[in-house]
């Protein structure tokens, strides 16, 4: 079984209601069919139902809500939470019903807020600027988040590496150049939802094109003290670093370069990049060339799980997300 079909499963176990604001997207209204078919997740659809179904044509997406923001009976409740989330800019009532009026992904998260969904996913044809500032303005950050990151949960061929072939790849989706405490919070926040959704031990490598000094630059001095500060703060994560890719992942290259005492070298399953460069090129290297599946931007520090998607996304991506965003809300609802 593949590590997404165990998160479905997780999923299904405990089912939440998530939220998909953009029903203009066939590949949303294929993912919304497949997810209520498999018993994933229960669906909220924004928009016209007659014209959402009229879309989706012979897809059966009959036990979706349906939640059109124009005859809405919670648009008040919507309305009041929206100005609360932004008060310290002052929004109006009126300026807050324009917004959620013509923006779904301001409306689907307002319904997160307020707890009528458990989460949203979107981002299929929104850019992920737009998905996370609908995030991070209405749903804000989750009490003492250091900072809010964004990662790829890669499932890959290739089975005798990571957890069974899958990864977690941060940040590949939100900070450009993280220093070294953002970067040793992204590593902790990583480890902490890999072993939410993956159910192992995390072992996580700080990477960098140096392996334990091999190379100088301010480049690998910010993995090195990265690498110190995450040690020192999250001591219950095994975690090494700088290292190279390969003396990450692969035993043999570990054992020529690596601390022969580290239990993350050869062995890593969640890889931290230095900087979203690297990230964002090194996940989509894996999924077009390796043959990767690749879910996500998922984000972390959000205090309910907001996530985003690749406009290059298929369907399969965004049921994964759905999927993804269920167990994240129950690990959430379990830590209350």
């Amino acid at each position: 079984m593949s590590v997404i079909d165990e998160i479905k499963n997780k999923a299904k176990a405990n089912k939440k209601t998530v939220v998909l604001p953009e029903t203009t997207d066939m590949r949303t209204l294929t993912a919304a069919a497949e997810v209520l078919a498999d018993g994933i997740a229960d669906v909220i659809l924004v928009g016209k139902e007659e014209e959402i179904k009229e879309r989706a044509g012979d897809l059966d997406i009959s036990a979706a809500s349906f939640v059109d923001p124009d005859h809405c009976e919670r648009l008040n409740t919507y309305i009041e939470s929206l100005c609360e989330a932004r008060k310290s800019k002052g929004l109006l009532p009126e300026d807050a019903k324009e917004i959620l009026l013509s923006n779904p992904l301001f409306f689907g998260a307002t319904m997160v807020r307020v707890g009528d969904a458990d989460g949203m996913v979107a981002g299929a044809i929104n850019s992920s600027a737009n998905v996370l500032r609908a995030a991070l303005q209405v749903v804000k950050t989750a009490p003492n988040t250091e900072i809010v990151s964004a990662f790829m949960l890669m499932d890959t061929p290739v089975r005798d590496m990571g957890a069974n072939g899958c990864f977690v790849f941060a940040d590949c989706g939100l900070n450009q150049n993280p220093n070294p405490e953002q970067l040793a919070a992204i590593a902790a926040s990583s480890a902490k939802t890999f072993e939410q959704l993956i159910g192992e031990t995390p072992k996580v490598a700080m990477l960098s094109h140096s392996t334990c000094g091999s190379a100088k630059h301010d480049d690998v001095t910010k993995v090195v003290e990265a690498t110190a500060i995450a040690k020192e703060k999250y001591p219950q994560y095994l975690i090494c670093g700088e290292l190279q890719l390969d003396a990450a992942i692969v035993p043999e290259v570990a054992a020529a370069k690596a601390p022969r005492e580290s239990q993350v070298a050869g062995h890593a399953n969640v890889l931290v990049f230095p900087d979203l460069d690297a990230g964002n090129i090194g996940y989509k290297l894996v999924q077009r060339l390796g043959g990767a599946q690749a879910y996500g931007p998922i984000t972390q520090g959000i205090a309910k799980p907001v996530n985003d998607l690749s406009r290059g996304c298929v369907a399969s991506d965004i049921v994964g997300a759905v999927a993804i965003t269920c167990v994240q809300a129950a690990a959430l609802e379990a830590e209350k």
